[in-house]
C-alpha cells in the first residue's frame, strides 16, 4: 500500500471480528516494524508485551474498561502491552538539559510505526492510555517502578473506514 493511502486507512479501531485470531507471524511483524523506529539518541525506550492468553487478556482488557469507556478492549482479539524502559544515559542527559520527555516522544513514534504496520497487513488497532496501570502492571508481573503509557488494541477490524476529522491545514501550519 502507498503511504498516503496506509495514513488514509489507518484509524483507530473499536470493533473487531471475535472470530478471527491475529496470526502471530503479523503480530511479530508489527513489533520489527516499531523495532526500527528512531529514537532519542536510539535510546529505544520500550518492550511489548503481546497478551495472548485468553484468560489473561480479559482481564488486562477490564482494566481499561471503566467509566464507560473502552468497552471494546473486551472483544479484541490481542492486547499489546506498551511498556516504557529507562533510556540510556545520553537520552537521559538530553531530556534533562533540553526540558524535554525524549522517552514519550519515542513511544509515540514506535507506537505509530506499530499501528501503521499493522494496517498495512489489513488489522485494525486502537492505542488506549486510559487503564489501570496498577493492575495491569500486577497482571503481568511489571515491576512498580516502570510506567505503561499505553496499550493497544489488535484485530481484525468489524466496522467500516471512517472519514477523518480533523483540523484545516490552516490551523496547524504556519509557513513563514
Amino acid at each position: 500500500m502507498n503511504f498516503e493511502n496506509l495514513v488514509l486507512e489507518r484509524q483507530s479501531d473499536r470493533k473487531y471480528d471475535t472470530s478471527r485470531a491475529v496470526e502471530d507471524e503479523k503480530l511479530m511483524k508489527c513489533i520489527e516494524s516499531a523495532r526500527l523506529a528512531p529514537s532519542a539518541c536510539n535510546a529505544q525506550p520500550w518492550k511489548f508485551i503481546i497478551v495472548k492468553n485468553e484468560l489473561l487478556k480479559a482481564q488486562v482488557a477490564d482494566c481499561a474498561v471503566s467509566l464507560g469507556m473502552n468497552k471494546f478492549c473486551v472483544d479484541a482479539p490481542s492486547i499489546v502491552v506498551l511498556v516504557l524502559e529507562k533510556p540510556n544515559l545520553t537520552s537521559k542527559v538530553g531530556s534533562v538539559l533540553q526540558g524535554k520527555e525524549y522517552t514519550l516522544i519515542d513511544i509515540g513514534i514506535v507506537a505509530a510505526h506499530f499501528c501503521l504496520q499493522a494496517s498495512d497487513l489489513g488489522l485494525g488497532t486502537c492505542m488506549v492510555g486510559w487503564f489501570n496501570e496498577k493492575k495491569v502492571k500486577s497482571l503481568l508481573n511489571i515491576p512498580s517502578s516502570k510506567r505503561i503509557p499505553l496499550i493497544i488494541t489488535v484485530g481484525y477490524r468489524n466496522a467500516e473506514l471512517r472519514t477523518k476529522s480533523r483540523k484545516k491545514l490552516t490551523e496547524i501550519c504556519t509557513v513563514i
